[in-house]
Order: structure tokens, then sequence, then C-alpha cells
């Protein structure tokens, strides 16, 4: 993660992002570097415009799509207890209509 993060410092600063400066960003605050995870992200980020990328990311919408589960889930809850009350209020009719005939 740390190498995502020195990655978006060297964007923000303009500066290219390639191995020896992603290494140096990740080594000034005593960051132990990973090479393969820095090689790795440096060919992950060949081609990509960064800039392009976040827009896209920013303009997808996330939190509405997580907050539906639980309003869903709280509907359902509400159903299960109606259907819960109607089934005792049907026992208790019962009940009264045996005390009747009893």
């Amino acid at each position: 993660m740390e190498c995502v993060y020195a990655a978006m410092l060297l964007h923000a600063a303009g500066k290219e992002i390639n191995e020896e400066n992603l290494t140096k960003v990740l080594k000034a605050p005593g960051i132990e570097v990973n090479e393969a995870k820095v090689k790795a992200l440096v060919a992950a980020l060949d081609g990509v415009n960064i800039d392009e990328a976040l827009k896209r990311a920013l303009a997808q919408p996330v939190a509405p799509a997580a907050q539906a589960a639980p309003t869903q889930a709280k509907a359902e809850k509400k159903e299960e207890k109606k259907e819960e009350k109607k089934e005792e209020s049907e026992e208790e009719a019962m009940a009264g209509l045996g005390a009747l005939f009893g």
C-alpha cells in the first residue's frame, strides 16, 4: 500500500513514477522497500493516465450501494415481525374458538 501512496505523491508532485523515484520516496521516512512490489507497481502503471483513472474512480457512486443492503435488511425484518404477529393473532383466535366449543 505504501508503494501506491508513494506513486500518488510522485504524481501529485509532477515527477516521473519509476523504480528509482519510488524507492527514494519510500526510503525517506524509513520504510523498508520491497523491490518486487516497486517493480510490479511501475509495470502496472506503465501507460496508465492517472488523472483519468482518478476522475473515473470519483465518478462511480459507491456509498449508496453499500447503504442499500442495511435498508433492505430492515425492511425484511419488519415484514417478518408483521408475519409473526399475524400468526400469533390467528393462533389466539383459534384458541378463543376452542374455548367456545370446549
